[in-house]
Parts: C-alpha cells; structure tokens; sequence
C-alpha cells in the first residue's frame, strides 16, 4: 500500500517524525474544534487535511527565537 504524500517527504518538510505527528495532530485538533463550533460538517478527515497542509506548505513550523 503507498501513501500519499509520502511519509520521508513529510518528514524533510517538518524535520522529525515526532515533530510531524504533533504538528498534524495540532492542527487536526484545531480544525475539528472550529468546524464543530460553526456547526459545519467536515468533508474530510481533519487529520488529512493537516497531512496535505504540511505537504503543500501552507502548514509550517514556527521559529523559536
């Protein structure tokens, strides 16, 4: 079974695997409070939307100064 996207090119965006699960499971978790609280149902899985935010860019790390 292949994955997409796949899981060493996740990885290189992020940096660690411990570093993405957190970042997808943050956001997963963000995305679901706010559709439940607007009362809107989700089309997708929030964890795959974190997955494909991470992947396009559009979901990054912040910079500790």
């Amino acid at each position: 079974m292949m994955l997409y996207p796949p899981m060493s090119e996740l990885v290189n965006k992020v940096g660690s695997r411990y570093l993405l699960v957190n970042l997808v499971a943050r956001r997963a978790r963000e995305l679901s409070q706010k559709a439940e609280e607007q009362g809107e149902p989700l089309e997708r899985k929030p964890i795959s939307m974190a997955v494909d935010e991470v992947y396009t860019g559009k979901l990054k790390l912040k910079e500790e100064q």
